[in-house]
């Protein structure tokens, strides 16, 4: 993680939760509440698009600014983890 992201501290549930491997998209999704289909709306990305960058398998800059911004977020908190 850059410093950037490091900047924006993360609460300590979503900071233990990366660290025992959990995705930090899921991490921040679960701890602010929202479901998947809840984050998928309020950023218009489909279900599975979420579902994608939580398990990895995307990591398209611009669909993590929208997830960022969603989420109340840095741009960079998630660019750069």
């Amino acid at each position: 993680m850059s410093s950037t992201a490091k900047d924006h501290t993360l609460p300590e549930v979503v900071a233990a939760a990366v660290m025992a491997g959990t995705n930090i998209v899921r991490a921040i999704r679960e701890s602010v509440g929202y479901s998947v289909e809840e984050l998928a709306l309020t950023c218009g990305l489909a279900n599975a698009e979420i579902l994608a960058m939580e398990a990895g398998t995307d990591a398209d800059p611009g669909k993590l600014r929208r997830i960022a911004h969603a989420l109340g977020l840095p741009e960079q908190a998630l660019l750069d983890s």
